[in-house]
């Protein structure tokens, strides 16, 4: 019978702008952030120095007519954030995501 081998499957992040590697031992163990991990600490790594880690790519809603905006890393909340602002002020929602670009308008 063979021993059991230590498993180290915690997630890695990196970012070439810092030259440094992550692991997420931190935002597993001690903010619990389950499968959210890669995304809070990639949140958190874009306050702390104005960019994301590699392989990030945010969905941002800029509204056309005010200067409100949202930046987020999935496409739901950045897509239900669009339409309850262009709901609420009548104002068309740009929603950005790479190199492609989709516009929320109020009536929609």
């Amino acid at each position: 019978m063979s021993e059991p081998t230590d498993i180290d499957d915690t997630p890695t992040i990196t970012c070439s702008r810092c030259d440094r590697e992550w692991d997420l031992a931190y935002e597993l163990d001690e903010l619990r952030a389950g499968n959210s991990a890669v995304e809070q600490f990639a949140l958190d790594h874009e306050r702390h120095t104005g960019h994301y880690p590699d392989g990030v790519t945010p969905w941002i809603a800029a509204c056309r007519c005010c200067p409100a905006g949202e930046r987020f890393l999935r496409e739901r909340p950045a897509r239900r954030w669009a339409r309850t602002h262009a709901r609420h002020t009548d104002h068309g929602v740009a929603l950005q995501h790479g190199d492609e670009t989709a516009v929320v308008d109020p009536d929609a």
